[in-house]
């Protein structure tokens, strides 16, 4: 592991993204691990493999390519492994480009995040504090809750799920200053491509919306947040439930009371 801190980016469709993402980071003078999730039935699988060989060399980055999950299945697949192995792990959309900053923004991340376990997001030029479409957290809640979103869904709402555990455990940080742009067709940015269209079809949004309302008003945020609020304490001095496995130290090894 070269650096303490992953951005996982699933991409379909996009490998004209590639070189641009990576080219963000040199313009930022970014260390963070990158990588890129790619569908193996992707129609553009030829492209991200020649990205894949002309990047072989870059330790920051580096591919995997597996069966269709969609963006929250593929992120959760590739976080949950990842937890054991990063401190922090973050999301970015194939949509999304760091900008440049006096510091660079995943020097901010760690920062932010050093004090124990939380979330913290940047302003995306589109929804700026409203929605955290882009979010970095420590890897602890993803080794707690077993996921980095809620696998009930598919593509949508995860932003708004993440502002719900942040701010039902006490530990978000909006950086108004540390811009990820978001380059969405609703900004003006980006072509509608088929990518879009699927994310964001009338479908897609009931289905979604559906799976959120579900999980918010049905005790599934409340079981979650039960998880991160006893996480939090620990890392601050509190002491585990009989039976229960909630944290893990430096070392990568449970830190479990049984009764």
């Amino acid at each position: 592991m070269a650096d303490d801190l992953l951005v996982i980016i699933p991409t379909r469709g996009r490998p004209q993204a590639i070189p641009e993402i990576v080219q963000a980071w040199d313009d930022t003078g970014a260390t963070a691990d990158l990588l890129f999730a790619v569908d193996t039935d992707d129609p553009e699988l030829a492209g991200y493999k020649k990205h894949a060989t002309a990047l072989k060399d870059d330790g920051r980055v580096r591919f995997t390519f597996g069966k269709r999950r969609r963006l929250c299945g593929t992120l959760n697949t590739q976080a949950v492994k990842a937890a054991k192995g990063y401190r922090f792990l973050a999301f970015m959309g194939d949509d999304h480009r760091p900008r440049p900053a006096a510091t660079p923004w995943d020097e901010r991340i760690r920062v932010c995040l050093s004090g124990g376990s939380g979330i913290v997001y940047g302003n995306d030029l589109l929804q700026g504090e409203a929605m955290a479409t882009a979010v970095a957290m420590t890897s602890d809640i993803v080794d707690t809750l077993g996921y980095m979103a809620p696998p009930a869904l598919v593509h949508l709402c995860l932003d708004i799920v993440w502002l719900d555990w942040g701010r039902g455990m006490g530990r978000i940080t909006y950086l108004d200053d540390m811009v990820i742009e978001h380059l969405h067709p609703a900004a003006g940015k980006a072509e509608l491509d088929a990518g879009y269209e699927e994310a964001n079809s009338e479908q897609q949004v009931s289905s979604d919306s559906a799976a959120y309302y579900d999980y918010r008003d049905n005790g599934g945020l409340e079981a979650d947040l039960a998880k991160l609020r006893k996480l939090v304490a620990y890392s601050q001095g509190g002491v585990l439930e009989p039976g229960t496995t909630i944290a893990r130290n430096a070392t990568g090894a449970a830190e479990e009371v049984v009764a």
